[in-house]
């Protein structure tokens, strides 16, 4: 809780470049009700795509994967998980969709928190719903098997005394309205995943929770864009955002301002992909746009339906129209011919 406490807080000073990025994001939150009146059928597929492409990214964050089609059956519950990361990625599902669902009616509670990782391994046999009972830290692994600690997370002890004083500070700060939601959720994000306060499954539950604040603080692009999916994109930021910040925060003498910058970037990301796939943009080329910067995102060959999904309010034949004049122009190549033909950027 070393980011929420008051001193720290007191003494926190936002670069201009943080500053600037706070008005941007809320700019675009003042542009929500615009984006929720697209039609509900864009908005529906959105919200589906989204909450596949978090199931997915988040535990492939952990090294926890299953065929992209296995995925989506699992996420639709068109099928039952069959495996161990199935499990899990069932689980995450589950926790997905009830904040999405209820997250007015969900308060920030040690019980929630103990509830979120219960229900990430409820289809599992893993013991869950706990604090941490043995130590843990965070280590990196190089290829030659070599293991190197990163950072020491807080003493099995002291976990319940920190979480307890973590999500009051965080309630207290809420209920006075003493800062704003788009402050206090990334340091509490910061802070929880200090703690480390599950054996397992303590990055999955910071995203969670990441999603669930930004919804009651009222920034709903999670809603409709994956931020698991923008963070695993850019996985290498995160992880040395999280090193570099976590220096001395033992001893509330941390640095937070690199973990603010990411956590910003990727806000802003999510909403800039929103505009864009909602087709916010007015005028002539504005779906042409979509479908360019659809085809930008992908790293994998991909197909006109990968396309569709990432811009629904676009028709099949635009979709053709834009990835001919692409091909004319030896930006993307076709790999194979046919219904399911695949395409490549060059």
């Amino acid at each position: 809780m070393k980011s929420l406490e008051k001193t720290y807080l007191n003494n926190l000073k936002f670069p201009a470049g943080i500053i600037s990025n706070l008005t941007i994001i809320g700019e675009y939150k003042g542009k929500e009700e615009l984006y929720n009146r697209q039609s509900r059928e864009t908005l529906e597929k959105l919200l589906e795509n989204a909450i596949i492409q978090s199931a997915e990214s988040s535990n492939r964050i952990e090294g926890i994967t299953a065929p992209p089609k296995r995925v989506k059956g699992i996420v639709k519950g068109n099928v039952a998980p069959r495996n161990r990361p199935e499990q899990e990625i069932a689980g995450y599902r589950d926790v997905l969709t009830l904040i999405h669902q209820s997250y007015k009616d969900i308060p920030l509670s040690e019980n929630v928190i103990l509830q979120f990782h219960s229900m990430l391994y409820r289809y599992t046999t893993v013991k869950s719903g706990y604090w941490k009972k043995t130590e843990n830290a965070i280590v990196d692994i190089e290829t030659n098997g070599t293991k190197t600690v990163r950072f020491k997370t807080v003493r099995v002890k002291d976990t319940p005394f920190y979480m307890k004083k973590l999500i009051s500070l965080y309630n207290t700060y809420s209920e006075k309205e003493s800062f704003d939601p788009l402050i206090l959720t990334p340091l509490f994000v910061f802070d929880f995943l200090c703690i480390h306060p599950f054996s397992d499954g303590n990055g999955r539950i910071g995203r969670l929770l990441t999603l669930l604040l930004l919804y009651k603080g009222g920034y709903k692009v999670g809603k409709y864009i994956s931020l698991e999916r923008i963070i695993e994109e850019s996985k290498d930021s995160y992880y040395d955002t999280l090193a570099l910040s976590s220096k001395g925060w033992h001893k509330g003498k941390h640095n937070i301002i690199p973990w603010l910058n990411y956590f910003y970037g990727t806000l802003i990301a999510a909403y800039k992909e929103f505009e864009t796939r909602v087709g916010i943009f007015k005028g002539k080329g504005s779906k042409t746009e979509q479908v360019k910067a659809a085809i930008h995102r992908f790293v994998k060959p991909f197909s006109i339906s990968d396309i569709e999904k990432e811009c629904p309010n676009v028709s099949r034949d635009m979709i053709r129209k834009v990835l001919r004049d692409l091909r004319d122009k030896d930006i993307i190549s076709s790999t194979s011919m046919g219904r399911g033909a695949l395409w490549v950027k060059k």
